[in-house]
């Protein structure tokens, strides 16, 4: 996406998930070969629930009193519901909140893999309202690439990574979400200490798919028309054995709508469990002209080497846009494949 929290000296946008668990009824989907895409696309996600943000100070008669911290609530959490009532909103939380004013609320958050319920109690403020001192997020939407799509299931894998709440890092639950047609209309460059940007527009009202899942490794759905994606020509998945050290491509949309190939180096390969499998270097002098290197919305970009689709970038080096990370295909097809039901296979 276009906004990812900085974290030491990457803008760390991914942690990759493991997926030998995955059913055996959905691996024995697995596809040989993909359409390797690179088009950029408005991504756009509902949350499960509403995700604090932050939490503020509340101005009382007794002083600055902190709601939120007082009922043991902490950034990132998720609330699912007040009283007995499903929140999917910032509105319907304070709608909720508003039905018995000035007493305190049972409320059942997410943290993590745990569900807790707590206790939550409003504070009057000077000017004789009640308040929360939250702020809250139940959507996020920006710009980023889809990676890989399978004609034969109609599943796309966008962005190598999370969509993740900016300031807490927390992966955002998914209600529902949706992909529309981008136009990349500029581009700040990267530079040293300075990540840059795909900068474009999309329009809410034109989805070409529908997310069934947001992972640590993509996000992930299905393709409302099957000829939005399949305008190249599939290739076969690399396996890790394939991926090499050397030349290799990756595809990118990185002005209006047109999607070029671009040279790179893959200069070291990591195994097991990491979250970088590759680093990756840019050397095509037009890429670096246009962007800099890496820049954010390149997120998904599929990484392509010797006839094949070896994985998708995903990180960049904050130091150096000219260098960054990749996750590899296997792992990302792999989790889009565990997290896909039975119908979204069948579609």
């Amino acid at each position: 996406m276009n906004t990812q929290k900085i974290r030491r000296v990457l803008a760390a946008f991914a942690a990759i998930i493991l997926f030998s668990s995955a059913a055996p009824q959905v691996l024995a989907h697995m596809p040989e070969e993909l359409v390797p895409v690179g088009q950029t696309v408005g991504i756009d996600i509902k949350c499960d629930g509403v995700m604090i943000v932050a939490m503020v100070e509340v101005e009382s008669a007794q002083g600055k009193v902190t709601p939120g911290a007082d009922a043991g609530l902490l950034l990132g959490d998720v609330i699912t519901q007040v009283g007995a009532e499903k929140i999917n909103s910032a509105t319907g939380f304070k709608e909720a909140i508003e039905k018995s004013p000035g007493e305190a609320v049972s409320v059942h958050i997410r943290r993590g893999a745990q569900t807790l319920q707590l206790t939550l109690k409003p504070a009057l403020d000077k000017s004789g309202g009640y308040e929360m001192g939250l702020w809250l997020r139940d959507s996020m939407a920006g710009i980023g690439t889809v990676t890989f799509y399978d004609p034969k299931s109609g599943i796309f894998g966008a962005l190598g990574h999370s969509v993740s709440e900016v300031e807490t890092g927390t992966l955002m639950p998914l209600a529902a979400g949706a992909i529309m047609p981008a136009s990349v209309k500029s581009v700040r460059k990267g530079a040293a200490g300075a990540p840059g940007e795909l900068q474009g527009e999309f329009d809410f009202t034109k989805k070409i798919g529908t997310l069934f899942s947001n992972t640590m490794t993509g996000v992930f759905g299905h393709a409302s028309d099957p000829a939005v994606f399949s305008q190249m020509a599939p290739l076969p998945i690399g396996t890790a054995g394939d991926l090499a050290l050397g030349a290799a491509k990756i595809r990118a949309n990185v002005e209006g709508t047109d999607i070029q190939e671009f040279d790179i180096e893959i200069s070291r390969i990591f195994s097991g469990g990491d979250d970088r499998n590759m680093m990756i270097t840019v050397t095509d002098p037009a890429l670096i002209a246009r962007t800099g290197g890496i820049v954010q919305g390149m997120s998904g970009s599929p990484i392509l080497q010797n006839g094949k689709i070896v994985g998708a970038v995903t990180h960049v080096l904050i130091n150096n846009p000219e260098r960054g990370y990749g996750i590899s295909i296997e792992r990302m097809v792999g989790n889009a494949f565990a997290k896909a039901s039975v119908e979204d296979l069948a579609a």
